[in-house]
C-alpha cells in the first residue's frame, strides 16, 4: 500500500469511532474513492459487513452502531425509541428489551438498508413509520462507549409508547413507567406535546400524569393542545374519564 493510502486510512480510522458501521457512500463523500475502499478490504483495514457497509477489521458494531451510521453518515432520521428508550434512559426493564428486540421509529416512506436488516444483531430491529411528532422534536444524545446517537427522551418515548395503546403497550405499565417520571422540566413536557398530534397519546399521557401526581403537571397549559373531540373507548370494561373523553382499564382508574 502507497503511503498516501495509509495515511488516508490513518486520518479515517481516527476520524470514525470503534464499534460503528462505516458506509461505502459517506467514504465516497469524504474522498475515499471505491478503488481505495477495495484497497483498504485487501490489505485487512476494513470488511464488509453488506453490501455498501464496512467495520473495521477485528471490530464487531452492534445495533447502536449501525444506527450511528445511518444518523451520521446517511442523514437518515431513523431513531430507537418508545419502550426500547425508556429501557436505555432507566424508565423501564432493559434488559428483558435488549434481548429481544429494539423499536426503531422513522417517518413515514423511511427504509433501513439490506446491510443492516439482513445482519444478525444482538437484538432484531423493529422498524415503526409515525408521523405524530417532528421527525427530531424530544430526541436526546445517548452515549455509548466511544460515540452517541440520538434515541427518544423520555417525554417523547412515552408518547411513541401511548399512541400504540393498549395494543402493543400495556396501560398499567405506562402507569408505572410514568410513575418514575419526577424529575421532568414542565417546559419541555409543554414543548413536545403542543407538537404532538396523537390524540390518544396527549389523552393518556395527561391522564397518567394527573395520575401520577407529579409537581411538574401543574404548569401544564393544556389550552393549546390538539386534543380533539369526542370519546375515545380505549378498553372495554373500562371506567370512562370523563376529564379526558377516555376509557381507561379499572386497575389505573
Amino acid at each position: 500500500m502507497s503511503t498516501n493510502s495509509k495515511s488516508k486510512i490513518n486520518q479515517l480510522l481516527q476520524q470514525v469511532p470503534s464499534g460503528v458501521v462505516i458506509l461505502a457512500s459517506w467514504l465516497l463523500e469524504q474522498g475515499y474513492s471505491r478503488e481505495l475502499q477495495h484497497r483498504y478490504i485487501k490489505n485487512d483495514w476494513l470488511t464488509p459487513v453488506g453490501y455498501g457497509a464496512f467495520k473495521r477489521s477485528g471490530d464487531t458494531p452492534g445495533l447502536k452502531g449501525a444506527l450511528y451510521a445511518l444518523q451520521k453518515q446517511a442523514g437518515k432520521p431513523v431513531h430507537i425509541g418508545g419502550r426500547t428508550a425508556l429501557g436505555m434512559l432507566g424508565f423501564a426493564d432493559y434488559l428483558e428489551l435488549y434481548q429481544n428486540k429494539t423499536v426503531l421509529f422513522a417517518p413515514a416512506g423511511t427504509t433501513l438498508p439490506k446491510w443492516l436488516t439482513k445482519n444478525k444483531w444482538e437484538t432484531k430491529p423493529e422498524l415503526i413509520h409515525t408521523s405524530f411528532l417532528p421527525s427530531d422534536s424530544g430526541l436526546v444524545d445517548y452515549q455509548e462507549k466511544t460515540f452517541t446517537i440520538k434515541i427518544s427522551g423520555a417525554v417523547r418515548a412515552m408518547l411513541e409508547c401511548l399512541q400504540s395503546a393498549p395494543a402493543r403497550f400495556d396501560l398499567e405499565e405506562a402507569l408505572q413507567i410514568m410513575e418514575g417520571l419526577t424529575t421532568l422540566s414542565p417546559f419541555s413536557v409543554q414543548e413536545i406535546l403542543e407538537q404532538c398530534r396523537s390524540i390518544k397519546a396527549l389523552r393518556l399521557f395527561l391522564y397518567l400524569a394527573e395520575r401520577a401526581g407529579h409537581a411538574w403537571f401543574k404548569y401544564i397549559n393544556t389550552e393549546g393542545l390538539y386534543l380533539g373531540k369526542g370519546k375515545r373507548y380505549l378498553v372495554s370494561n373500562g371506567i370512562y374519564i370523563a376529564k379526558y373523553q377516555i376509557t381507561v382499564p379499572k386497575s389505573i382508574a
